[in-house]
């Protein structure tokens, strides 16, 4: 028993002093992108914990729509349950409201922001490419131009391997530009939030939205070079090779279905 207290107070220090250089880090930032594996309970608590030490201006999330923003106030806020009724969450295809409860409960307290996109608008997009359908500016945040062959190939690859090597190589393209979208609104959602109150305005999204490289970050410095950005990933194994983001961090992995079952 006391080996066993004695390893769980080690664990407490570890987790403190990782949280204590994710934040020392994101010291100065005026956007937080807070990446996450959706289902991962402890990359929720991670986000909530430093949130609650950074207090953010305003919050916006991948996971709802603007419009569904606009209608949250304190008071539905505050009551996770109508939330979640209220957003219809049960048929979102998003996990367990519970992980994000705590997240959503700093709407009692700042304002919410949008940036999911109908599956109208992603399809469009994967058709006619993200600038045809992209609601602001598309040249602002660099959807008019066409990546780098490098950066193409290598995101149509991380766009197969998601999909499980199961995606004929001609539909590649169309993903990658639905994901350009997906940026492209995230990044104007908090840039509309920072305009409007002021940092540290904090986006919760996916590690895939969350990267340096080409994800939000990059569509920010483009967009706003002024404005300073700190980009966390989250991850339930150690990553290899070179990490895009100013910090990461680690939680136990989730007992889940394997996911490429259904493409089999």
């Amino acid at each position: 028993m006391a080996c066993a207290l004695c390893l769980g107070a080690l664990k407490a220090v570890a987790q403190e002093a990782e949280l204590s250089d994710i934040l020392r880090a994101a010291q100065g930032a005026q956007i937080l992108i807070l990446g996450e594996v959706h289902d991962n309970p402890g990359h929720h608590a991670r986000q909530a914990e430093i949130l609650d030490r950074l207090m953010p201006s305003a919050v916006v999330f991948e996971m709802i729509s603007a419009d569904a923003a606009a209608r949250i106030t304190p008071d539905l806020a505050r009551d996770p349950a109508a939330l979640a009724l209220a957003l219809d969450w049960a048929n979102s295809g998003w996990p367990d409201f519970a992980f994000y409860a705590p997240l959503f409960a700093l709407g009692a307290q700042v304002p919410v922001y949008g940036a999911h996109l109908d599956r109208a608008a992603v399809r469009a997009a994967f058709d006619r490419g993200a600038a045809a359908v992209f609601a602001g500016d598309s040249a602002r945040f660099g959807l008019n131009d066409a990546l780098p062959q490098a950066e193409q190939t290598a995101r149509e690859a991380e766009q197969m391997a998601a999909h499980c090597d199961a995606l004929p190589d001609h539909l590649l393209p169309g993903f990658v530009e639905a994901q350009r979208l997906r940026d492209a609104a995230l990044a104007m959602a908090a840039l509309a939030a920072w305009d409007a109150h002021g940092g540290p305005v904090a986006v919760i999204t996916g590690n895939g939205h969350a990267r340096r490289d080409w994800g939000v970050p990059a569509l920010l410095a483009r967009a706003a070079p002024e404005v300073a950005v700190f980009a966390l990933g989250q991850f339930e194994a150690l990553p290899g090779g070179d990490v895009p983001f100013d910090r990461w961090a680690m939680s136990a992995p989730v007992d889940r279905p394997d996911p490429c079952a259904a493409f089999r």
